[in-house]
């Protein structure tokens, strides 16, 4: 694992370390394919990048000051359609905004599906957000790190790279990952896109990870809906009720999902905020996500 520091960034009375350049991989990433490197900042405005033609994965890891660690690490994978990904407004910001809670928050820049970059693209996501908990748990002593309170965070399609991170933990894409170290604690997903079914899914997050004309084999699998088991990990979900870009019911299939296999859940349901807000919302929904998170023991 290569690790590149940079100095303590001032937070209020806070320190917050930052550290770049986690790579998730110490040897060749396994089931890649060797290309040109042609990741790149497709745009940028007030809310932050939208990084696009990534390949190399890594992690991006802030922590609070350590006399306010609470133990609780939260992997985030932004979102973007399987297309890009939003490092900041669905990255950076909302790690940001968990440290002040005394989370150690790590900003997963997993690899988006492409033929030229992977044998198998369907797997690519999942197997950099399996390999992410894996190698942050295998910290966890070092890192102040409680096994019992490492979860996972995704928007949008990174939401559907969270749930499936939560789903799939018993199926490890690579046979070097174990099943308990690669199982989150909790879920926080944020208007995810859930399944695969062409009524209700985001078809272009579809069309790239599996393809338009998915065999169903492989719209069940990635119909996390369809996943969850009474052992999967609890859950707060929040969606617009008048997101157009992701259906409102992608959360509603998983929430009943959860629910019918008696998994502890919150959905939080907004009247309106479109889709891809972030934080810029009217209604601080990190607020009742910072209840939930104490009200499930994650923090004090």
């Amino acid at each position: 694992m290569q690790i590149k520091r940079d100095s303590a960034n001032s937070d209020g009375a806070m320190q917050i370390k930052k550290i770049e350049s986690v790579t998730l991989y110490s040897d060749d990433i396994p089931g890649a394919k060797e290309a040109v490197n042609k990741e790149c900042v497709e745009s940028q405005d007030s809310t932050g990048r939208f990084v696009i033609g990534v390949s190399q994965p890594q992690l991006t890891a802030y922590w609070p000051d350590a006399n306010l660690r609470n133990g609780c690490a939260v992997v985030i994978c932004p979102g973007g359609g399987y297309r890009g990904l939003s490092v900041d407004k669905e990255g950076d910001a909302i790690a940001l905004r968990l440290v002040k809670l005394g989370i150690s928050a790590f900003v997963l820049k997993y690899r988006l599906p492409c033929d030229d970059t992977m044998d198998n693209r369907k797997l690519g996501p999942l197997q950099d957000v399996q390999q992410a908990l894996q190698l942050v748990k295998s910290h966890a002593t070092e890192w102040q790190l409680d096994l019992a309170k490492i979860g996972v965070m995704g928007f949008s399609a990174g939401g559907h790279v969270a749930s499936c991170a939560a789903v799939h933990y018993q199926r490890p894409v690579l046979p070097t990952l174990s099943p308990v170290m690669i199982k989150p604690a909790f879920q926080i997903l944020i208007y995810p896109v859930i399944s695969m079914d062409p009524q209700i899914t985001h078809s272009g997050s579809k069309a790239l990870l599996i393809g338009e004309d998915a065999s169903p084999a492989d719209i069940e699998y990635f119909s996390n809906d369809r996943q969850v088991n009474s052992d999967s990990p609890r859950a707060f979900i929040m969606h617009a009720n008048d997101d157009v870009n992701v259906s409102v019911e992608n959360s509603l299939c998983y929430y009943r999902a959860l629910m019918a296999s008696q998994v502890p859940v919150q959905l939080l349901l907004l009247a309106d905020g479109g889709h891809g807000f972030g934080m810029y919302h009217n209604y601080d929904w990190f607020q009742s996500l910072t209840m939930w998170l104490k009200v499930n023991q994650l923090i004090s």
